[in-house]
């Protein structure tokens, strides 16, 4: 479902900023009214410019990533000692320094004071926990085994939080490679290359085509530098813009996959998130429809996410979830393999978690297969363009060392 951003009072007057899932404004507006919360403002969150952009990078969620897994771990260890849960939220109040963060654990201790349920108070919470989260917890209350189920998905959040690390400490470093190479490379042309440009003028010799391509590069670097900032930043925007698309955004991920080595590792990613999720989910109890209806949108590929959909289609129909998402054939062969043994023997959800980690481990290494190889190729390849420009710079100057000897 869309999701939407809000504003809306509590009925103690303080301003609730965040986001739901809902089919419609008007379901946002209406779910608001409900809970007891005046709407002040509901737009889909894609809206509002760069400006919400960025306030989402500076201005995290009270529960997220770290911290999340944290309060989740907490929870259950609580739970697990004895503690009934209000008095459980009640030692978690005061352990946050962030004011957001404990109002929230504050509204979930009061509605769980008034009789609701766990899941319930935190479904009421406007999408600061996930639905993935909300019925994990609503799957462990009806087992009656709420600090095990919690303790479970710590341990998912965990796995989800590392790998996601592992995706971006992989690129960190050759984006600051790039980066500070292209910085490099630009200073050389923009700066030291138009002075060979004025020198040679000067001396009115005669260059190598090779040579005068070069310092025609240089002065146009230096001329028109602001444009090779200006044009990127749009492209950026621009792409910013374009993701919200549904459709581009199927276009570019469908184009991802069909790529050799970065499709298949996408593949890997997705593959291990959906196991991972799937299991989580089945192992506590919550039907497999439901689940599958979760892991499709803990998916970032909407590709891949669209193969899960028609799967569930198919699996209500009473089609093996292997088959299934076989359809599609974009997931990984041994995936399916997995998930057929684990169908044939009665432990899918069992096998669903197998099937997590062994493509986790599979993209781990070949993320650092990528690292260690991309590492040396980009370094050797802007080396040599440097090297490229300075030979071309310097060539003239020892034909005219060797004309005047």
């Amino acid at each position: 479902m869309p999701l939407f951003h809000y504003k809306a009072l509590n009925p103690r007057g303080e301003l609730l900023d965040g986001q739901m899932e809902a089919a419609s404004q008007a379901e946002v507006v209406a779910r608001l009214q409900e809970q007891g919360h005046l709407p002040v403002e509901a737009r889909p969150a894609g809206e509002g410019g760069g400006a919400s952009l960025w306030r989402g990078l500076f201005k995290p969620k009270p529960f997220a990533g770290a911290r999340l897994v944290q309060f989740t771990q907490q929870l259950a260890t609580l739970l697990g000692a004895g503690q009934p849960l209000d008095r459980a939220l009640g030692i978690l109040l005061e352990l946050p320094e962030d004011e957001a963060a404990r109002r929230t654990i504050g509204d979930v201790r009061d509605a769980v004071r008034g009789g609701s349920s766990l899941s319930a108070a935190l479904d009421r919470q406007h999408g600061t926990f996930s639905r993935l989260y909300v019925n994990m917890v609503r799957a462990g209350e009806a087992g009656g085994s709420l600090h095990e189920t919690l303790a479970r998905l710590a341990d998912y959040l965990e796995r989800s939080r590392a790998l996601q690390g592992r995706v971006v400490n992989a690129l960190i470093y050759p984006a600051i490679l790039l980066a500070m190479v292209g910085a490099s490379l630009l200073f050389l042309l923009g700066y030291v290359v138009p002075q060979f440009a004025t020198m040679y003028e000067s001396l009115d010799a005669e260059l190598p085509l090779f040579t005068r391509v070069v310092l025609g590069v240089g002065l146009f670097v230096r001329d028109w530098w602001l444009l090779l900032v200006v044009l990127p930043a749009l492209a950026l925007w621009w792409l910013d813009r374009k993701r919200r698309d549904p459709a581009f955004r199927e276009a570019v991920d469908g184009w991802l996959l069909q790529r050799r080595f970065a499709g298949a590792l996408v593949a890997k990613i997705e593959t291990a998130r959906l196991a991972r999720t799937l299991g989580t989910l089945v192992r506590n109890g919550v039907p497999l429809m439901s689940a599958l209806a979760i892991g499709r949108n803990v998916l970032a590929n909407r590709v891949l996410a669209a193969d899960v959909e028609a799967a569930a289609e198919e699996v209500k129909n009473g089609v093996a979830l292997s088959t299934a998402l076989g359809r599609g054939k974009r997931f990984p062969r041994l995936a399916l393999q997995m998930i057929q043994v684990g169908e044939e023997s009665g432990a899918l959800d069992a096998m669903l978690v197998k099937t997590a980690e062994t493509f986790e481990q599979e993209t781990s290494l070949a993320l650092d297969r990528m690292l260690a190889a991309l590492v040396p190729a980009v370094t050797v390849v802007l080396a040599a363009v440097v090297g490229v420009v300075v030979l071309a710079v310097l060539m003239p100057i020892y034909d005219l060392t060797g004309s005047i000897g």
